[in-house]
């Protein structure tokens, strides 16, 4: 399958795996204020001109060299209900259906409001979008992905392992994480954080299917 990587607004990579990520992406969308990192860093990326493939939003934030530069297609999006993010996540599945994985990039940093909301975001997509293609957020210190049942992660011992849900009822049972998550009441966000894998695979038993988030370093 191939891959797609948008390109959020926050914090460019600096670190060799998210731009790895970006070199082998078979498609790129950039969100509209993104566009103006993407080509500031682009050859330092690819050692070449590599443009992306759409860039999508309402466009109040790409500068006027962006746009004589860039001649792909610009999607104008102006729901405000919605943000870039989603907007470009709804593009890249509705357009290249054989993308099975998509990777952000750019989703956190510069504001915790906006990397917040993002990390967010990556639950709403799990549960909005059934048969949506594998999404994860990626930075310079991170890889996030939603959950939404009982499930094994293979990351490696010794991985540092956070677990966040916005349901409070749900309860997920844990074999393979240096604390256990058994007794864990998902009522703030601390709670089963800054744990840490202690076998290779990390087994989560949900006590009925929902959703969380799990961000590993």
């Amino acid at each position: 399958m191939k891959t797609a990587v948008i390109i959020d607004n926050g914090s460019f990579p600096k670190k060799e795996y998210p731009k790895y990520l970006l070199r082998q992406a078979d498609y790129i969308v950039c969100c509209d204020g993104a566009l103006n990192r993407y080509l500031r860093n682009m050859e330092s990326v690819f050692g070449t001109e590599r443009m992306p493939d759409a860039v999508i939003g309402d466009m109040d934030s790409v500068s006027p060299a962006s746009r004589k530069r860039y001649k792909g297609p610009f999607i104008r999006e102006k729901d405000q209900e919605t943000n870039d993010q989603t907007k470009a996540v709804s593009y890249v599945i509705g357009h290249f259906p054989d993308a099975g994985t998509i990777y952000i990039l750019g989703g956190t940093g510069e504001r915790e409001d906006h990397t917040i909301g993002n990390l967010s975001l990556l639950m709403e997509y799990a549960r909005r979008f059934r048969n949506c293609p594998h999404i994860e957020m990626v930075s310079d210190w991170s890889t996030a992905f939603a959950v939404t049942d009982s499930t094994e992660i293979a990351c490696g011992i010794g991985r540092s392992f956070s677990l966040f849900s916005p349901d409070s009822s749900l309860t997920i049972r844990s074999k393979g994480l240096e604390w256990p998550t058994d007794g864990v009441i998902f009522d703030n966000w601390w709670k089963a954080t800054l744990n840490r894998a202690s076998e290779d695979t990390v087994y989560l038993e949900f006590s009925h299917p929902s959703v969380a988030l799990v961000i590993l370093d």
